[in-house]
């Protein structure tokens, strides 16, 4: 499986699309406010850029990439009104890989810019807005092109699967189950690629650049506590169960493995702090609930599963076929919706400030 060429949210505005199904990231973006309008804040005052040249990394597709775009613009008015400075030109750059929905960001800015400016007034500075396909594991921009970084629950994703996991027999991801040499080759994949982006962003931003980067993370530091790999090991048996009916066989399940780390935020602090390009302003887990977009939980393992749909159902097409998604993701929602009833299920997330400094 190349990570780059399957990895991406289901795409459209349909009942299992990404766009209809991404409430906990939504919330996650959300909870992060008041450390992006710190970010923004501070690299605003100490540059006073004329034209602000802002990426979103692993944009994907939706409202969501739009909330990013909206509070940025509101803070950076607020600040240069207060000041009485002019209103700078705004450069937004989407970024996801090549399977990304582009189209459905690009067909509604003409929506999003017309409300946005019927919300705060048509003073604010022209925006632009383009699309860079590509893995963030790579080089995306020129060389101190860039002011600020935004990326929220992408990071998790690796650029492959890690190598030296044949043998985590009946997981799809790192269990208590799996092999200490599992846990390791997933970490030393995790250390591998997000020292590659740090690299990387550090020279596309100048100096004095800002990066604010959430995670679906861990506070533990024991790697496959629940926190983390739980919603992965009940998809696994979801998949376990189809292979005792006969409709999977095994050997696919045993040779499937989610291209994810979830970090702790100490891994994090570690990996900054050895690559050397930026400090760190702010370093903080917070948690969410499972099922972030009902308030009463009511059909709570439907939503959940509807929402690990939009974000993994074209990675197991590409392992399983298409033709046995619905029966996958039914059970799926059988097995969340029991283990919700008894359990307290939250995702954590892990957010990180940076300053390039050199």
């Amino acid at each position: 499986m190349k990570v780059v060429e399957v990895l991406h949210m289901n795409g459209g505005t349909g009942d299992i699309s990404y766009a209809k199904n991404s409430f906990v990231q939504q919330k996650v973006i959300l909870m992060t406010k008041p450390i992006i309008e710190q970010a923004i804040t501070d690299l605003y005052c100490n540059l006073i850029p004329q034209n602000l040249c802002i990426a979103d990394l692993g944009c994907s597709s939706g409202a969501n990439t739009f909330i990013v775009v909206s509070e940025l613009i509101k803070i950076v008015e607020k600040e240069r009104k207060k000041h009485g400075f002019q209103s700078p030109e705004f450069h937004f750059n989407f970024n996801d890989l090549p399977g990304n929905d582009f189209n459905t960001i690009f067909q509604s800015l003409d929506v999003f810019q017309q409300d946005f400016r019927k919300q705060i007034g048509e003073k604010f500075g022209p925006c632009f807005f383009s699309g860079v396909p590509g893995s963030f594991y790579t080089r995306l921009f020129p060389s101190n092109s860039l002011h600020f970084v935004h990326s929220s629950y992408s990071l998790m994703w690796l650029s492959q699967v890690p190598d030296a996991v044949e043998n985590n027999k009946g997981n799809i991801y790192m269990a208590s189950t799996s092999p200490p040499s599992v846990i390791k080759a997933y970490y030393k994949q995790y250390e591998k690629d997000f020292s590659k982006f740090l690299k990387y962003r550090s020279e596309e931003l100048m100096k004095g650049g800002k990066m604010v980067l959430t995670f679906l993370g861990r506070e533990s530091e024991n790697p496959t506590s629940k926190e983390c790999c739980y919603i992965w090991e009940l998809l696994a048996m979801a998949l376990n169960e189809l292979v005792v009916e006969g409709l999977i066989e095994e050997e696919k399940v045993d040779s499937f493995n989610i291209p994810q780390y979830t970090p702790s935020p100490g891994e994090v602090k570690y990996a900054v702090e050895k690559e050397g390009s930026f400090t760190i302003n702010q370093l903080e887990a917070t948690r969410v609930h499972w099922n972030a977009c009902n308030d009463n939980y009511k059909n709570s393992g439907y939503s959940v599963s509807r929402c690990m749909r939009a974000v993994a159902e074209p990675l197991l097409v590409s392992q399983f076929g298409e033709e046995l998604m619905d029966l996958v993701f039914h059970k799926y929602e059988d097995i969340i919706s029991d283990r919700m009833s008894k359990e307290k299920t939250e995702f954590t997330n892990v957010t990180v400030s940076l300053t390039k400094t050199n």
